[in-house]
Formats: structure tokens, sequence, C-alpha cells
């Protein structure tokens, strides 16, 4: 059996766990209808407006 030759150090064992739990910020898009930030690929919640086309009602 492959067994390591030297003990790992806490410093490089937490270097490389350190990597893992980084999150990003989601990327937002500026709606060409009203120009209000949304997530990409969903409707605006501003304007309703997804694709050219409105679909959620917002006049209420």
């Amino acid at each position: 059996m492959a067994v390591p030759k030297r003990k790992t150090s806490k410093a490089r064992r937490d270097k490389r766990r350190s990597a893992v739990w980084k999150l990003s910020a989601p990327a937002l898009t500026k709606c060409p209808n009203c120009g209000e930030y949304k997530l990409a690929h969903r409707a605006c919640t501003n304007c309703g407006m997804y694709n050219g086309r409105v679909v959620i009602n917002t006049e209420a």
C-alpha cells in the first residue's frame, strides 16, 4: 500500500481546504427595458420583462 513519507503540516492542510468554501457573488446584468440590475436568465423583478415580452404583471 502507498503510505505518505512525511506528515502533512497543519498549514499545508489548511491551505488546501480553504479554497473549497469560497463563494462568488451572483453575476448581475442590466435589464434592457428599465435598466435595473437583475439576475441573468431571469425575469426582471422591477418591470416584469424577459426576452422582450412581459411575463410578470407588475401593475398591481
